[in-house]
């Protein structure tokens, strides 16, 4: 297999413990694939750094000292040489790690288990893409699949209740009674919760997430129960996110609505130019707008709007980064 990118390690854990550690997940009789020699762990890291002390790691950081591996003490002095494959280095910061390994931000995939100290840190600091693993979602995943009927019994209750308001308005006396529906979606919602255990779900509270689940939906670029999960995955596959649809969305149709042209806001468009029919563009400069816009003419008082696409925030801007 072609080299395709580069692997670098970071733990808070010093030396000896990380050394211990990878002996054993590395302890096979064989290399990367059958029939190959073995391999010591540090081999397959392009980088390895212990005592990175993050969060502070994606910040000032700490001095960048090289590990003498065979006691397991730091060398005296700060490292500022190259980068060089299988020495291990204590400390540094998240912009050595960009500096030795020639990458910048959205270059740099990281892996960590840690909603504050991994993902939110690296994401908000360096707007490296981030990895989270959440060993609790085998679980969730296991309990949704399974008890989906009471997720799908609550959305009805949702909908049953808001039928019961949907022709009343705010001249209406009547008050429908809901005590019943109420207590069946407080019991739905509790058994709900009790199907993740004791504590109840790591993402959502009956209908709704938890603020864990809305910083993973905001900070994480992927997550999942084990990074071992990119193995299904090729190296050129484009991850894209799920469309979410906001409430204003969500609720209501895509149904043709007339609007009131003799409004100032009744459109988007601010600027006689952005009018298909000039007619409709002449009317609305002697109605309203000829009492208040065209009496007083201000420069610029509302800008074009524009015609055509003007950014992708699906792609990168690799072209505009480019020096």
């Amino acid at each position: 297999m072609n080299e395709v990118a580069k692997v670098f390690l970071a733990t808070n854990s010093d030396y000896k413990y990380t050394h211990k550690i990878m002996t054993y997940l590395f302890d096979f009789p064989h290399g990367p694939k059958h029939g190959t020699a073995h391999r010591p762990w540090q081999s397959y890291f392009d980088l390895i750094l212990v005592d990175a002390r993050k969060p502070l790691f994606f910040g000032e950081g700490t001095v960048l000292r090289q590990v003498d591996t065979t006691t397991g003490r730091l060398k005296i002095g700060t490292y500022t040489g190259p980068l060089h494959h299988g020495i291990v280095y204590s400390g540094g910061s998240s912009d050595i790690v960009c500096d030795l390994l020639g990458a910048k931000g959205k270059d740099i995939v990281y892996i960590g288990d840690h909603i504050f100290g991994d993902i939110l840190k690296s994401k908000k600091r360096q707007g490296w893409r981030t990895f989270l693993v959440i060993p609790e979602l085998a679980q969730e995943l296991h309990v949704w699949t399974d008890k989906s009927s009471l997720f799908e019994e609550l959305q009805g209750l949702d909908i049953f209740l808001a039928e019961l308001y949907k022709h009343l308005d705010s001249s209406s006396n009547e008050r429908p009674d809901i005590s019943t529906l109420q207590r069946r979606v407080k019991k739905v919602t509790h058994d709900m919760d009790m199907c993740y255990g004791m504590m109840g779900s790591l993402f959502r509270s009956g209908s709704r997430q938890t603020l864990f689940a809305s910083q993973v939906m905001r900070y994480a670029d992927l997550y999942a129960a084990s990074f071992i999960n990119l193995l299904y995955y090729p190296f050129s596959y484009l991850f894209r996110a799920a469309h979410v649809l906001m409430p204003h969305e969500s609720t209501v149709e895509h149904a043709h609505i007339d609007t009131d042209t003799e409004s100032p806001l009744a459109t988007r468009n601010r600027h006689c130019t952005d009018s298909k029919d000039p007619e409709c563009c002449s009317n609305r400069n002697h109605s309203q707008l000829t009492r208040s816009i065209s009496e007083i003419k201000p420069p610029n008082m509302f800008p074009q709007t524009p015609q055509e696409i003007t950014h992708c925030h699906d792609e990168d801007d690799d072209e505009e980064e480019e020096e």
